[in-house]
């Protein structure tokens, strides 16, 4: 089945980890060996064939680029936000030449998404794409013109989306974003941004801040609510009128922590149309974990622990259609912060068993692993 994957790093661990995302994963792991530069050395779980081989055939892929703060800064940040800005151009960059070694595929408007749905349709399952309730490919217009030679990869493709508004120097700078492909913005990360404060933060929007929000709106790109402060959060969801998704976030209710939402967030973006997407983050998978000492098999962390988090979703909203994935599994962590019975991303491919073991029906699955966010899309790019 199909899967739509809504945050992954992928740029970030292609040049800050160097990590080569086109070889086999235990080639990466094996290259690794000795290094303890990052704490997930050995450990990644990303890469494209792995991603292929769960069928992730759509992501959410960043930019990322954050400056530092004197007052809080818990990760790393450039000196400057023209630092920032250069450093997110080296990532787009990557994207592109991933582009043009025919690995990935940059997804922008409702054509293209159709176009890229088309191709991968062809290897999906014939269970899948007859009896789901959102079709992975519409029409037979000029989109189904696009060749493929069955002898190479297939191309993954991605949204691309800039975690943390540090490196947006200007609002010009923001417009050559979207030019450049940029279709989704979460305004803050962790801590005090130049924007808007994030996680484990507080305070609303500045006033640049506000101007960002409106300038979004005119761009039309989507407004990421992860990682937003709680201050923050209300006062997007009042100022901004445009389509929101919050692409890797779990349950507060469960997992006690303002990186996570409470219930009443998630209601207030159900009715905005927002699809949250679960995260696979071992702490922000269960409570009381402390990172560099609780270890997954110490909490007997498994993969059907995201369950709990996307059926959490799905009854505040009373239905399926605002659950999804967003797996952030190679957000500066490896198997030693992941389900124990996850291997690589491709373990993706079992949440959908694991979705019908809890009584989800084979619609709702799919809504879950892919259809809420093409949807979503299809929505905001009608």
């Amino acid at each position: 089945m199909l899967i739509f994957d809504a945050h992954l790093d992928l740029a970030m661990n292609a040049l800050e980890w160097n990590r080569d995302l086109t070889w086999p994963i235990e080639k990466i792991r094996r290259r690794e060996q000795g290094m303890t530069d990052k704490p997930d050395r050995c450990q990644g779980t990303v890469c494209l064939p792995e991603m292929r081989q769960g069928e992730v055939a759509l992501c959410v892929a960043t930019q990322i680029a954050r400056i530092e703060h004197n007052s809080y800064s818990p990760v790393f940040g450039w000196r400057s936000q023209e630092q920032a800005w250069a450093q997110t151009q080296g990532q787009l960059a990557w994207y592109r030449m991933m582009e043009e070694a025919g690995e990935m595929a940059q997804i922008g408007d409702a054509r293209g998404l159709e176009r890229h749905l088309k191709l991968w349709e062809q290897t999906v399952k014939e269970s899948s794409s007859s009896s789901s309730s959102i079709p992975l490919a519409l029409g037979n217009d000029d989109t189904d013109q696009h060749e493929y030679q069955s002898d190479k990869p297939r191309p993954i493709g991605y949204i691309l989306s800039l975690e943390g508004a540090d490196s947006i120097v200007t609002l010009k700078h923001l417009e050559r974003a979207w030019e450049y492909g940029l279709r989704a913005l979460g305004p803050a990360h962790y801590g005090p941004g130049v924007y808007a404060n994030g996680t484990d933060a507080a305070g609303g929007f500045n006033s640049k801040g506000r101007e960002l929000l409106k300038e979004m709106g005119r761009l039309g790109i989507i407004l990421d609510a992860t990682h937003l402060c709680d201050d923050c959060f209300w006062e997007a969801l009042d100022q901004f009128g445009g389509s929101i998704w919050a692409s890797h976030q779990n349950c507060r209710a469960l997992v006690p922590h303002n990186r996570q939402f409470t219930d009443e967030q998630i209601k207030a973006l159900i009715q905005r149309g927002a699809v949250v997407g679960a995260a696979l983050d071992a702490w922000m998978m269960v409570p009381g974990w402390v990172r560099g000492k609780t270890t997954a098999a110490s909490v007997d962390l498994k993969l059907e622990r995201v369950v709990d988090h996307i059926d959490r979703v799905c009854q505040i909203a009373g239905n399926a259609r605002h659950s999804g994935i967003g797996s952030d599994l190679d957000g500066a962590f490896g198997r030693e912060q992941t389900p124990t019975d996850l291997e690589t991303i491709a373990d993706l491919g079992r949440i959908p068993a694991l979705l019908a073991a809890r009584g989800f029906q084979t619609a709702d699955v799919e809504l879950i692993v892919h259809g809420n966010f093409i949807r979503f899309l299809r929505d905001t790019w009608k």
